[in-house]
């Protein structure tokens, strides 16, 4: 059920114009006229567009009298990116054991400990 959500999610903001609308979103809810201002595209596209949205769980839509605002989840992308912030951070964990292993001294080959041991005898 989560990666369901998950694939819903990221596959809806595959999209750029979908993206704009959640980057817009994030000021505040909109109506789809509003939404649709920046795009050179219909308002049938643009209510696709977040019916998309909105099967993915990103917004969901009110009434107020004869509007109909979208309004961002802000909870749907929390769930996003703590997804992606588990994978972040096992990522920068074994990228900072290998930058302490480079930053280490190298280990003296056998040839070169033979040498130490020869020169403290």
């Amino acid at each position: 059920m989560v990666d369901d959500a998950l694939d819903r999610a990221f596959a809806a903001l595959s999209d750029p114009v979908r993206r704009a609308m959640v980057a817009r979103l994030s000021r505040g809810p909109a109506t789809v006229n509003e939404l649709a201002e920046p795009f050179d595209i219909t308002l049938q596209a643009v209510s696709k567009h977040i019916s998309v949205l909105e099967s993915a769980g990103l917004v969901w839509r009110t009434r107020e009298a004869q509007r109909r605002p979208v309004h961002l989840d802000a909870a749907a992308l929390e769930r996003l990116t703590s997804w992606i912030d588990r994978y972040r951070l096992e990522a920068e964990r074994q990228y900072r054991r290998l930058d302490a292993l480079l930053a280490a001294p190298p280990a003296p080959s056998p040839e070169q400990s033979k040498r130490i041991k020869e020169k403290e005898s």
